[in-house]
């Protein structure tokens, strides 16, 4: 006996193929009576969907694909399992790639995504090629990538982020508080984003409190810990090196440390650093660094969701320009913070 398939059920409750598909895999699309009248015929003829015929009939593949700038970085991890908290439940594999293998190899993000059978798209790098970006702004990739951590500047896409500014703007007014007037700063990669906006909140904070923050007194090409180690001599170079140093990173405040105290510079007691992240290693570094917690692993799952909402439908973004969800930040204050001596 020929076993009964969508065309089937379609006909015997009256509605269209595409009508059943609804009802089977994305429920929220039909009425409850339509849902009733497909959902009686099933159950009387005992009809199992095939899940992978239905993943091609639909062009679903329950798999996203999470792009990361370097997975080398300790500081993603916890937003892949933010990401992994939401997919698993919802029965979606994830799939992580580095963006310098893909940048290497000149392939797109949109062919990348193609090339691994992914619904959906996470991006962690906000610097992606201008050509990458417009493959994704097209209408039929737009509820199918998310941007989550760093976004493109000037470009409308769904993103999840942390609140940079704020964030560093509760840095300054932590040294503030500790009597400090003398500052340095270790900032990121030229032109990213995150480093775009702490340095914003930071200036933005100090000016505020009437300091200002020269060129002379920033230092930095990358959020990474050999960049803080190296920039830390010359950040103390000068007859009135500062007393507080403000890094963008944890990475980079952890090599500062190190690199202060080759030099025989106490940290806190001749420097305070802070950092911004609160990645593992903060909590255990010498002296424990003071930072800016962001809530990664929510970050995450944040992200996730919104893909996946994206991807059933559920996604009632009206406006050209979706809103971004941005993220609340904390101070965690260690031993690498203190009173200021002069």
């Amino acid at each position: 006996m020929k076993a009964m398939g969508i065309k089937d059920i379609a006909r015997l409750a009256g509605v269209s193929t595409a009508t059943v598909s609804r009802a089977l895999s994305n429920p929220d699309r039909v009425s409850d009576a339509t849902r009733a009248q497909v959902m009686a015929v099933v159950q009387a003829h005992d009809y199992r969907a095939n899940s992978q015929a239905r993943s091609l009939r639909v062009q679903r593949t329950d798999t996203v694909l999470a792009l990361v700038p370097n997975l080398g970085n300790p500081f993603f991890s916890e937003i892949i399992a933010g990401i992994q908290d939401s997919l698993a439940p919802a029965g979606v594999d994830l799939l992580v790639a580095d963006t310098l293998t893909q940048q290497a190899r000149r392939q797109s993000a949109v062919s990348h995504l193609q090339a691994a059978r992914a619904d959906g798209l996470i991006c962690l790098d906000g610097a992606l090629p201008a050509d990458s970006l417009a493959d994704l702004s097209t209408p039929a990739m737009r509820h199918r990538v998310v941007f989550a951590c760093e976004w493109p500047i000037g470009r409308d896409f769904p993103s999840v982020r942390s609140d940079n500014r704020a964030g560093m703007q509760l840095a300054v007014a932590h040294l503030l508080e500790h009597g400090h007037r003398d500052f340095a700063l270790l900032a990121g990669p030229p032109g990213n984003v995150l480093t775009r906006e702490r340095l914003a909140g930071a200036r933005e904070a100090l000016a505020q409190a009437g300091i200002d923050l020269p060129e002379s007194r920033i230092d930095g090409h990358s959020f990474e810990i050999a960049d803080g180690f190296a920039a830390a001599a010359r950040l103390m170079q000068g007859p009135k090196p500062p007393t507080a140093i403000l890094c963008l990173s944890d990475q980079l405040a952890i090599g500062c440390m190190s690199g202060l105290g080759r030099m025989g510079i106490s940290v806190p007691g001749d420097v305070s650093v802070i950092g911004f992240d609160d990645i593992a290693l903060a909590a255990y570094s010498s002296p424990p660094l003071t930072t800016i917690r962001q809530d990664r692993r929510g970050l995450g799952r944040i992200a996730a969701q919104r893909l996946l909402d994206g991807l059933s439908g559920r996604t009632t973004d009206e406006a050209p320009a979706p809103r971004p969800t941005v993220l609340p930040i904390t101070l965690v204050q260690r031993g690498s913070t203190a009173r200021a001596k002069r």
